[in-house]
């Protein structure tokens, strides 16, 4: 098949199942022969997308796709990633990769992200950061944080905010851990014209707050918790890019949760993708991101800039008594990123 045929049969799935679904509702057609035919349908639709997925000049085709166009495939492969069609993890992989790609260019994202029925939003912010600022609202039963962009940025400026933004929402989307804050969807109807990503809200706020409010005697539980959560992030490829005490917070059951993703990215080792913009904070930046010329290499967080950052929390999050206990260990990490600034693998502190 050609790359537009392809494309097209992909395209074209959501709205002959809905034709189907109409047809047999007509006729009357008994459940297990609907299914047969949808499941049937669903195999021919993951084919397609295997075959466009190891083909550069179909991939290419794709990503020219725009308006309605764009958004449609984009809907149909986040469908088939949800239902866990794609068997083969480096399928998944590249799908995923494309979804992200064709967001970015296009500035949409799937439409299974939005959800509906946030009410209650305060009129003031709790928190504010440089582009965005963090509301209270309400969803269903349980109370929300929305991180809303600021709407003063213009041009070029507002265009990056916003591709960091669906940068964001796709990445954190997919992470599901017990140390990493859950995603609950996009709200695109407490601000006219504007997107938030809708996470819970934690009461006990920042790891920070929670030491200065309740002691320090549980830190270096929250400290393994906050290992564990980039553990997770790095056994997949992702690289946090920001970790400080400000973006880890506490949930209910007193556990840490890493959050605030803006910065996160994709090892390159294994995509090909990096993290490069120098936004950050540089008292948690490495050594070869402070001054990349003195390492023979550019800009490019990766898992051992997040192991350095995470030396950073341990001092910044113990007080003058458990800071000895953590000297020789925050030692040996900075060690393994002052002496292998390129390594592509963190070592467990």
């Amino acid at each position: 098949m050609t790359s537009g045929s392809v494309v097209g049969a992909i395209m074209d799935s959501l709205k002959n199942r809905k034709i189907l679904l109409e047809v047999a509702s007509q006729l009357g057609l008994k459940d297990f022969i609907v299914r047969a035919a949808l499941r049937a349908d669903e195999e021919h639709l993951v084919a397609l997308l295997v075959s466009a997925l190891e083909s550069k000049p179909i991939e290419n085709s794709i990503l020219t796709l725009e308006d309605d166009s764009a958004q449609c495939f984009i809907d149909v492969v986040q469908d088939i990633l949800d239902k866990g069609f794609l068997m083969a993890p480096e399928h998944s992989s590249k799908a995923r990769r494309l979804i992200r790609k064709l967001s970015e260019s296009r500035e949409r994202l799937p439409s299974a992200l939005f959800i509906t029925g946030v009410s209650g939003r305060e009129e003031l912010p709790t928190f504010g950061g440089g582009f965005g600022d963090i509301y209270r609202a309400s969803y269903g039963n349980q109370v929300v944080a929305l991180k809303h962009m600021r709407h003063f940025l213009r041009g070029a400026e507002l265009r990056r905010i916003r591709l960091k933004f669906c940068r964001e929402a796709l990445l954190w989307r997919d992470l599901h851990h017990p140390h990493i804050l859950p995603f609950i969807g996009i709200d695109r109807e407490s601000f006219p014209a504007s997107l938030c990503m809708v996470s819970p809200w934690l009461e006990h706020g920042t790891v920070l707050k929670y030491l200065n409010d309740h002691g320090r005697q549980n830190v270096d539980k929250l400290l393994f918790e906050v290992a564990q959560g980039l553990e997770y992030l790095h056994s997949h490829n992702i690289v946090h890019g920001d970790l400080r005490g400000s973006n880890i917070l506490v949930n209910k059951d007193w556990s840490a949760c890493l959050a605030d993703f803006g910065l996160s990215g994709f090892s390159e080792g294994n995509t090909g993708q990096t993290s490069s913009k120098r936004a950050g904070s540089a008292y948690w930046m490495a050594p070869e991101l402070l001054a990349p010329e003195h390492f023979e290499g550019k800009f490019s967080r990766t898992p051992a800039s997040d192991v350095y950052a995470f030396g950073c929390v341990c001092f910044e999050v113990s007080d003058t008594y458990v800071l000895y206990t953590h000297h020789l260990t925050l030692f040996s990490c900075t060690q393994v990123v002052l002496h292998f600034p390129n390594s592509q693998r963190s070592q467990p502190c």
